[in-house]
């Protein structure tokens, strides 16, 4: 049985007050570790702080990184910088890291292969815009963002992949894909890593879903037979729902 994972990306929100008070008041709830794990994908600036706390209930990810291992690239995170602060699961491919800053299938895939290579956990994300959606085209649309960056891993490599389904048309919209829409598009990634590396890979693949998860629909979403957890934007971002959507996965 596939282990639920629950992720808090904070984007650019919180101050550093409120980073602490928020990782504080979760390493305190009553959760089972041993039913689901919980990620803070915070600002990195706020690391050596949140680092400080020894948090023991969640584990810290980096939101992003520059793919290469040192050099002139102004302002940017390398993953030995990560490493140095213990820091050991990266998103790449998030919807706004694409859309915003021009993060194509080519880079997306340099990102995931130098994150494996130092050893980290990729949290993957993918999903598809709503014109893609209202269209029918999301499941093409999808697989190309897999197959163009992903999916030439290993399987032994793919053991240390996460896959965040985003639908981009539910993230911030207000509009929420029915658990049936989620679920089904959950079920087509995990045949398609069946197609590509067989049964094993896919049934051990875990799979996120990441569009406006919250507390009211989170134990339907986690009840579903391929969603395995979710990743969390605005909701992480209060303790309360936050810890709602945990308790959801358990």
């Amino acid at each position: 049985m596939r282990k639920k994972i629950v992720a808090g990306n904070w984007k650019m929100n919180l101050n550093k007050a409120e980073a602490l008070d928020l990782a504080k008041a979760l390493n305190d709830a009553d959760f089972d570790m041993a039913k689901v794990d919980v990620l803070l994908f915070s600002p990195s600036v706020y690391f050596d702080a949140l680092s400080g706390l020894n948090l023991n209930r969640a584990k810290l990810g980096a939101q992003n990184f520059y793919p290469a291992e040192k050099g002139a690239f102004t302002g940017e995170i390398a993953l030995r910088h990560l490493t140095d602060l213990k820091i050991q699961n990266v998103l790449v491919g998030h919807s706004e890291r694409r859309i915003l800053f021009g993060e194509n299938h080519d880079f997306l895939r340099q990102k995931v292969n130098a994150a494996l290579q130092s050893g980290m956990r990729v949290f993957f994300c993918c999903g598809e815009p709503e014109n893609v959606r209202d269209a029918d085209a999301q499941n093409d649309y999808v697989e190309k963002q897999l197959r163009d960056s992903l999916l030439h891993l290993s399987a032994d490599q793919l053991n240390h992949i996460v896959i965040a389904y985003e639908p981009v048309w539910a993230i911030g919209t207000g509009k929420t894909a029915s658990n049936e829409q989620a679920n089904t598009m959950h079920g087509f990634i995990r045949d398609l890593i069946r197609t590509t590396h067989g049964d094993s890979s896919a049934e051990a693949m875990q799979i996120l879903y990441g569009g406006s998860c919250n507390p009211t629909n989170a134990q339907g979403l986690f009840e579903a037979s391929d969603i395995d957890g979710g990743l969390i934007g605005g909701a992480s971002l209060n303790v309360s729902d936050f810890s709602s959507i945990i308790a959801a996965a358990r």
